[in-house]
């Protein structure tokens, strides 16, 4: 079936579930330092109606997965919603901070994921356990280097904040010599409780700086793109990995946005940026038919950005306070 499209012609056949609001790090630029009040679990989605939406988007049309969170893998059923997912046709994906991945490694063949996102913000484990509050950076740095040994195609994602680690760019893509991982860098974004302003904004071209004052520009290659690729990406020559940039604030790739998410309380949203949500599993539990309403959530979407198009536009916080913070929304 064809996939959903948005009244820019923008086919959407790429869903991004979050399977829960909890995570076992608490990034800084991800959850507000006191924490956020959880949905209660009774509205939350179980795996039976996990499984059933995710049924419904693949009849309209979507071809890939991503199982997001919080931390996905910090759901008690996780092995159970992972196994079903996979009986469906479509390309599965994870995202995760990787603290607790070699525990499903076998499970995570046996789905046939072979692409994962991890994130991870520094190459320094006292900076670590600044921004994540937590202490499990050797756990990551080894469960990086199991998963490329068992043959996952790793994607390590780096929110880059000025001033925090920004100064480790050059460091991230030294990194990739040796590691065969994709090390993307992506902007820090504005959301409820994570105390953006654009002064801590490390931008594209602010990255390539970086890099080309340590690689001459014959050293660095300019990969391909794939299609609806949020990244903008590059290799130096002779390196076993890539480096990329994802520049969701200063130069945005909307044009070729292919993306819908599910939260975990089963609330649909048509773009990271917009604080409009419409809720599917309410009118799921009461029987009803709700294409309708994922019909109508995709056509409300913006051209770029929840309609925040300039610069002045992320400088007015009510443009993004109402909106929730990451780990409510699975990225």
């Amino acid at each position: 079936m064809e996939a959903l499209k948005d009244t820019f012609g923008r086919a959407h056949n790429y869903l991004r579930i979050s399977l829960t609001e909890r995570c076992n790090l608490r990034c800084t630029y991800c959850m507000p330092e006191h924490g956020i009040p959880l949905s209660p679990r009774a509205q939350l989605m179980t795996a039976d109606e996990i499984f059933a939406l995710a049924q419904q988007f693949v009849e309209l049309g979507v071809t890939k997965i991503r199982l997001t969170g919080g931390e996905p893998l910090v759901r008690k059923d996780f092995e159970e919603i992972l196994s079903r997912l996979s009986g469906l046709p479509v390309e599965l994906t994870i995202t995760t901070n990787a603290v607790l991945i070699d525990r499903y490694i076998t499970q995570l063949k046996s789905a046939g994921i072979k692409t994962i996102n991890v994130s991870l913000d520094t190459l320094h484990p006292e900076k670590f356990r600044s921004i994540t509050r937590r202490d499990d950076f050797a756990a990551v740095k080894r469960n990086i280097k199991l998963l490329l040994a068992e043959g996952f195609k790793v994607k390590i994602n780096c929110v880059l904040i000025k001033g925090f680690n920004d100064e480790e760019i050059v460091d991230f893509v030294a990194y990739t010599e040796t590691m065969p991982v994709s090390m993307r860098f992506i902007e820090f974004m504005p959301f409820d409780g994570n105390r953006w302003n654009k002064d801590k904004l490390v931008a594209e071209q602010e990255i390539l700086k970086s890099v080309f004052d340590r690689w001459t520009v014959s050293q660095v290659e300019r990969l391909t793109d794939s299609m609806n690729d949020t990244s903008r990406n590059y290799k130096v020559k002779g390196y076993a990995g890539s480096f990329a940039m994802i520049s969701t604030v200063t130069n945005p790739f909307c044009d070729t946005c292919n993306r819908i998410r599910l939260t975990a309380n089963g609330r649909i949203k048509n773009c990271l940026f917009s604080n409009a949500e419409v809720d599917l599993l309410t009118p799921f539990r009461a029987g009803q038919d709700i294409l309708p309403l994922i019909n109508q959530a995709v056509k409300a979407k913006f051209a770029v950005r929840a309609g925040m198009k300039s610069d002045e536009s992320f400088s007015d916080p009510e443009n993004y306070n109402n909106n929730r913070s990451m780990i409510a929304i699975g990225g």
